[in-house]
């Protein structure tokens, strides 16, 4: 017989190491090193706002869809910029195909929805940040989720659509990449 301590410890290291599988990865861009095509296509940025492949693995149990979040820190004096957000994700889907953040959202799988960030429209917008602002951080987290649609209210906030993933996340992935200009 295990004590009572004993399977809690079990219990929590069953649940660490489901947590710690997922993991979130692109072949596209390594730190610092992104393809000009994967930039912002606003004027100066010097891209086409082509969005970078997306893979991952090891979902926890469960998970019936994803939510897709990239996220600049540093951007706006310490306050942030959206950069793509997207949310009902097929539980299906291993990755997202390069391009798959189009601003018409054609290439994501069916049922996706790809939300407004920061530039004011859909889909992904890749860096740009200010000359001379030194390396940025590009947060992509990818949220697992018990339900097979994100519980939004209509036309949200990137705000919103991050604390709705993670309140609703059955665990969540990160891959962080820098640039700079």
């Amino acid at each position: 017989m295990i004590p009572r301590l004993g399977l809690i410890a079990l219990a929590f290291a069953a649940f660490a190491t489901q947590a710690s599988a997922f993991e979130l990865s692109s072949p596209s861009v390594s730190n610092d090193k992104w393809d000009a095509k994967y930039l912002g296509d606003k004027a100066g940025c010097g891209g086409k706002s082509v969005s970078i492949a997306l893979a991952w693995k090891d979902p926890p149990a469960g998970t019936r869809s994803y939510a897709l979040t990239m996220f600049d820190p540093d951007a706006n004096g310490g306050k942030g910029f959206w950069h793509w957000l997207a949310w009902n994700i097929p539980a299906s889907a291993k990755g997202l195909a390069e391009g798959a953040g189009s601003k018409s959202g054609k290439r994501l799988p069916k049922g996706t929805v790809s939300g407004t960030g920061g530039v004011g429209r859909a889909g992904y917008f890749g860096p740009c940040p200010p000359p001379g602002s030194g390396k940025h951080h590009y947060v992509f987290t990818l949220y697992a989720l018990g339900e097979a649609k994100l519980r939004t209210p209509e036309n949200p906030s990137p705000e919103m659509v991050s604390v709705a993933a993670k309140s609703q996340a059955l665990g969540e992935a990160t891959a962080t990449y820098t640039y700079g200009r």
